[in-house]
This record gives structure tokens, C-alpha cells and sequence, in this order.
């Protein structure tokens, strides 16, 4: 199960913006961005303001995934755009920011922040953004969705909530998307756990494998590392497993559910050790913000994670800053 998890040379993410264009050249040339990279679309502004807009995109093997903002506008695909730029591909749109208006031809549809919109790329849509917007998309082509989810075909749009705690699944493919498309430190994700938590989203009914599991658990814990209450059972819960089972599906990665969270929240101080941002804060409080209980434990498990003392890591940081 794990060989679908490896990944070889990673891609990074490609950003595209259209703010300090041209004013009067910025819809074309947004248009034609989003062609070559993602998915044709024709757009048009709703006021005389010029399109503010900004889109990260990353390819993998085989799915695409994006992070996109902008100020208010409508984009429309239309038969004659299906016809002239098919895509062969189901579309999965997580709206972060802004209410928005889709059409389709079984109906029209409002959605708000924290709902995930899936359907077919090649049916044709149009969706309007009066206030704005902030989304993320995963494209899957038809064939690959098709594999991770038995389903062939999309006869209509599908709705699905990703927010507070209603969908474990879904949470966790926006967690993964979003964490590999942030123009600062994005976060390498595997195609296999994508595919996994889509075929798990999409398909209810159908037996959920380990990788879905685990990416759940994993995003919950990450979105949870700063709760010191966080425990196997609270996990479990919110994704719908036993304890018993979650300890499995740790086992299966080759840990437990304590080193698991005991290496993020090391991991998480460290980052914050380097960073000059947080240099005001001591190393006690560090660790409380990272969910360490007890400075000591926190220091002793971070020298033996890191065969170095926090300190150090703090100190180091701080020279290399003024040297530069």
C-alpha cells in the first residue's frame, strides 16, 4: 500500500498573477493562462475595476492542482469552449473565500466557504464571484477518477462540505491541496493519497484504504497539533474509526499515534526556532504553542529528536540573520 505514496523529484509550484499587467490586456491574458494551465474558461469583470488576479499551479504525474484568487468576476465554459479546449477531466473546486454563484443546466446553486463543488470539467458551466474570490481545484482526468472511484461518469454536480469536521475526507484533500499550492513553503503531497481521499470523498459506499485513513487522521492532527488534549480516541472519532483501527492504520506507516504527533510538534518548533518572526517568544513558550505540556519533556525529546538543544537551533538562527 505504501509503494503509491512515493513520489520522485517533486515538482514546485508555478505562480501566475495578473496585477501590474497591462489593465486593458489582464482578462485576455488571464484567459489564456488558465487555458494552457488549467482548465479554458472565458471571463468578463462586473465592474469598470480592473481584474486583480492571482493563480499557483502544480502538476503532477497525472492531477493538477491550483490555489486561486481574485477580485470579482464571472468566468463561463461554454459548448463551443468544451469543444474547441476538452479537458477530459472532473473538477474539484474548494471555496476558501467569497459566496458564489454556479449555473448548470440541472439548476443554479449559491456556495459558500467551507463547501466543495466536484463536476465534470466538459459540461459546460458558468460561475460568478461578486465579492471575490479564494478556491482551491484539484483537476483529475476522467479516466483516473474513474479508477479511484468506480464511477464513470458525472451526470451531475456534486456538494460537499470540508469544514468543521463534517467530511474527514474531504477536509483532508483540501488540507493536502492547499498545503502543496502555498507560494511559501509548500508542502510536497503524494498523487497516491490524493486518489486515495478522492475515491473515499466520491464513493461512500466502497471499502476506504489505509492511505484515505491515514491522510485524514493526519490532516486532523495537523489542523489539532496545538491542542494538548489531543488524543487517539478524539482522532479516531472524528474520522470514524475505532482507536484500535487508527492504531492500525499508524502501524501501517511504520509508527504509532503518539511518535506521530510527537515529531510534528517538535517539527512545528523547529520551524518556529528559525523563524525571526517568533524570536521575541522563549523557548518555553515555543514549546506550549507547539502543545508540550512540560518545557522539560519538550527539551529532552527535541535533543533527542535533533541531537542538538533548541537553544542551538534558536542561536544558530539568529547568527546566520545577521551575517546575511
Amino acid at each position: 500500500m505504501l509503494e503509491i505514496m512515493t513520489q520522485v523529484t517533486p515538482p514546485a509550484p508555478r505562480s501566475f498573477s495578473t496585477v501590474g499587467l497591462p489593465e486593458e490586456q489582464r482578462v485576455e491574458l488571464w484567459e489564456t493562462h488558465n487555458a494552457d494551465a488549467l482548465i479554458g474558461l472565458r471571463c468578463r469583470t462586473l465592474t469598470d475595476s480592473a481584474l486583480d488576479a492571482t493563480e499557483v499551479n502544480l502538476q503532477l504525474e497525472r492531477v493538477h492542482m491550483a490555489r486561486v484568487q481574485g477580485t470579482s468576476h464571472v468566468v463561463e465554459r461554454d459548448l463551443s469552449l468544451v469543444r474547441q479546449r476538452p479537458t477530459q477531466a472532473v473538477a474539484l473546486f474548494f471555496g476558501l473565500r467569497g459566496e458564489a454563484f454556479y449555473y448548470h443546466d440541472d439548476g443554479v446553486r449559491t456556495l459558500r466557504p467551507g463547501q466543495l463543488l466536484v463536476c465534470d470539467a466538459d459540461r459546460p458551466f458558468m460561475r460568478g464571484f461578486s465579492q471575490g474570490l479564494e478556491e482551491l481545484v484539484l483537476k483529475v482526468p476522467q479516466e483516473v477518477f474513474a479508477e479511484a472511484t468506480g464511477i464513470a461518469a458525472l451526470p451531475r454536480p456534486v456538494v460537499v462540505p470540508f469544514g468543521s469536521g463534517e467530511n474527514p475526507y474531504a477536509e483532508a484533500l483540501a488540507h493536502l491541496v492547499g498545503s502543496a499550492v502555498r507560494e511559501d513553503d509548500p508542502v510536497v503531497v503524494h498523487e497516491g493519497e490524493l486518489l486515495e481521499l478522492v475515491g473515499a470523498l466520491a464513493s461512500p459506499g466502497r471499502p476506504d484504504g489505509p492511505t484515505a485513513y491515514a491522510a485524514a487522521a493526519r490532516a486532523y492532527i495537523e489542523r489539532h497539533l496545538r491542542d494538548r488534549s489531543l488524543s487517539a480516541s478524539k482522532v479516531a472519532a472524528a474520522i470514524g474509526l475505532s482507536p484500535r483501527h487508527l492504531s492500525r492504520v499508524f502501524a501501517e506507516l511504520g509508527t504509532t499515534f503518539p511518535q506521530h504527533v510527537l515529531a510534528r510538534r517538535l517539527d512545528l518548533a523547529r520551524t518556529m526556532l528559525e523563524k525571526p518572526a517568533v524570536s521575541s517568544m522563549t523557548i518555553a513558550e515555543v514549546a506550549h504553542h507547539c502543545g508540550f505540556a512540560s518545557a522539560a519533556h519538550f527539551s529532552n525529546a527535541f535533543t533527542a529528536r535533533f541531537d542538538e538543544r533548541a537553544a542551538d537551533v534558536r542561536r544558530r538562527a539568529v547568527l546566520a540573520r545577521s551575517l546575511a
